[in-house]
């Protein structure tokens, strides 16, 4: 079955290109496009989207006020937020007002096939590109501070908050496994613990929880 798409942006060239990279994606096509804002609600009620695409940048009304807009109407949309900013406060910003994830005006056919396949199937998506950046900037406080607040207040072990670093940082399974040296196995019991306590089942939203909960800093 087809997932429908609607686009938004106010460039033009940025639409032509989000669909050249569509065009080639299977499985998804863009049913309707408009570039400005205050328009998203009233065709997203009568397109039905499965996923929009929003610029959260644009001039008439920015992607925030349209987000608050569209979740009266339409509560359960999922968005994916294009913008060409990496500001991790923005990001951050955004996926609190309710879009689904992230993405970079300069993906690739790849990367965007990968994102919205995450949304398709109700995870979260941010790009690897800034990832990284919006956990390290948003975090503060020492590990020893941080660890002792998350062991209290989510009943995880230093363990597993060691691993949940790891998860967080981008490393697999096996890498994690391999610099804590533990088994694969072991390593995936503890991710599967920490994802039900948390109950958070995608790395996005482990990302975003770190962000909120300030207890990760990839600098120590």
């Amino acid at each position: 079955m087809t997932c429908n798409l609607l686009l938004v942006d106010d460039h033009s060239l940025i639409r032509a290109g989000v669909r050249a990279l569509v065009a080639d994606i299977p499985g998804y096509a863009i049913v309707g496009e408009a570039a400005d804002g205050a328009q998203l609600s009233g065709l997203a009620q009568r397109l039905e989207p499965d996923i929009i695409l929003l610029d959260i940048w644009m001039k008439s009304i920015d992607g925030f006020d349209a987000l608050k807009q569209l979740f009266k109407v339409q509560p359960h949309c999922k968005v994916l937020i294009l913008s060409m900013h990496t500001d991790p406060d923005m990001v951050a910003r955004a996926l609190d007002a309710g879009a689904r994830g992230y993405l970079l005006k300069d993906t690739t056919a790849t990367e965007l096939e990968q994102a919205l396949e995450a949304l398709r199937n109700d995870e979260r998506y941010l790009s690897p590109a800034i990832a990284h950046t919006v956990v390290e900037r948003a975090v503060h406080g020492t590990r020893a501070e941080r660890a002792r607040a998350a062991r209290e207040r989510y009943n995880l072990t230093a363990r597993q908050l060691e691993i949940l670093r790891l998860i967080v940082r981008g490393k697999s399974t096996r890498e994690i496994a391999s610099g804590l040296g533990l088994s694969i196995k072991t390593v995936e019991t503890h991710r599967s613990q920490i994802m039900k306590r948390l109950q958070i089942f995608d790395v996005a939203g482990l990302v975003l929880f770190c962000v909120r909960e300030r207890i990760i800093s990839l600098d120590d």
